[in-house]
């Protein structure tokens, strides 16, 4: 393998509207990413308690679970393009709202959580309509290269965000990072007011369904994540390093212990996880033109787990943000393996209402593990429930690896890959 074929494929941006979709994404998820670290420390300023910041994820599962499965099925039947602009102006309004409590001194957490809610649920309208755009405006033999420049650029949202969120906070409080975000909504819904018309091209759907439809679709592309084997594993996965070993909900607490609460440290933690994950992405030929994505995602999970249980275990702070970084770049080996497998897998009659499943479990599995967290933390500390999440993920990524023989010989061509979107 040559070194520049392990390199991340950036042809896709010769192609005007979908360089604009990916700027303006860029910019939108920096400024979401602003807004997630913002909330967090707004929330432990004012409780001091991991069960309130671990609470963030219930406020963010249920719409991406509820909503987003629906929201699938929806953006089969209608102009996916309306659907994202009105699901991101919808986020813009909400995103000034947390502006204005903001600069009025706060609200209580209940409340605040109310607005995250809100604009979850936003979001979740439009998730799984957006992330029919790559496939939609790219040649097949740019899709997966697209792909995975939006990977790295929700890696490099991840990684820079919460560190100039910390710097920001420190300097104008959090109404400057909600205020970032608001404005990063408009160059996002200036890239998607100028793409053309996106409909789905599903002949066996009628432009106008009832919500008992949605439903019936929604239930039916979950029936088929459970019946297909090797999906069915990938979820599993998912799962596994997310419910059970994500991290986030711990920061501020191991902040304050190994970094003595310094809020431009704080940052430093989200950031060090992106950091490794980008680091994976550069490099992602490496892995993406091995053609056993099963494997791989299997490699990558049991990886994930065991450099977050060390990232837990060794009381040093850098050490600790090491680590994380290590956890980082396996996490994104195991992500790309899994959405490779999935996507080649899964005939395209389903693939719109699986990816809308794959975005509630990829998005709404990490909330729950942040509540796990918190709990966990808030009944033995947050170390103990750092190590002990890790090494569970551990466990059960190794035992499904040891049962499902298919996962681990899987093999996908570089040109199914490519073909697959």
């Amino acid at each position: 393998m040559s070194a520049l074929s392990a390199l991340v494929d950036v042809r896709p941006l010769k192609d005007a509207p979908f360089r604009r979709l990916w700027l303006g994404s860029t910019g939108s998820q920096l400024g979401t990413q602003m807004t997630a670290t913002a909330v967090m420390l707004q929330l432990w300023h004012d409780t001091g308690s991991t069960v309130w910041t671990g609470a963030v994820g219930i406020a963010h599962v249920v719409p991406l679970v509820v909503v987003g499965l629906l929201a699938g099925s929806f953006a089969d039947r209608h102009d996916r393009r309306r659907i994202v602009l009105a699901a991101t102006a919808a986020q813009l309004v909400v995103s000034a709202a947390l502006v204005a409590q903001a600069l009025a001194g706060g609200i209580a957490p209940g409340a605040l959580l109310v607005l995250v809610f809100l604009q979850t649920t936003a979001g979740s309208v439009g998730g799984p309509a957006r992330r029919t755009f790559t496939a939609a405006l790219l040649e097949p033999r740019h899709v997966a290269g697209g792909f995975a420049l939006m990977g790295m650029s929700f890696q490099l949202a991840v990684l820079l965000g919460p560190a100039l969120a910390g710097l920001v906070a420190g300097t104008w409080g959090v109404a400057g990072c909600y205020l970032v975000d608001t404005v990063s909504f408009l160059g996002s819904l200036y890239a998607v007011w100028r793409l053309p018309v996106l409909r789905a091209e599903r002949t066996d759907a009628p432009t106008r369904g009832t919500w008992a439809t949605g439903v019936h679709d929604a239930v039916d592309g979950l029936r088929y994540v459970a019946r297909h084997p090797l999906v069915r594993a990938a979820f599993v996965v998912d799962l596994a390093a997310t419910v059970l070993a994500m991290p986030v909900s711990l920061f501020p607490a191991l902040n304050d212990e190994r970094f003595d609460g310094a809020p431009q440290t704080f940052g430093l933690f989200a950031a060090a996880l992106a950091g490794g994950g980008i680091a994976a992405n550069v490099v992602s030929g490496t892995f993406t033109r091995r053609g056993r994505p099963g494997a791989t995602m299997l490699v990558g999970a049991i990886c994930w787990g065991v450099f977050l249980a060390v990232a837990g275990a060794v009381q040093s702070g850098w050490a600790t943000l090491l680590f994380l970084a290590l956890a980082g770049a396996s996490d994104t080996v195991s992500v790309v393996s899994r959405g490779t497998l999935v996507q080649t897998v899964t005939p395209d009659a389903y693939r719109g209402r699986v990816a809308a499943a794959e975005l509630a479990v990829g998005a709404g599995g990490p909330d729950l593990g942040n509540m796990r967290g918190g709990v966990v933390a808030g009944l033995t500390s947050p170390t103990a429930a750092m190590v002990s999440g890790g090494l569970a993920c551990v466990v059960v990524v190794g035992a499904l690896a040891t049962r499902v023989r298919e996962l681990r010989s899987s093999r996908v061509s570089e040109t199914a890959v490519g073909s697959g979107g």
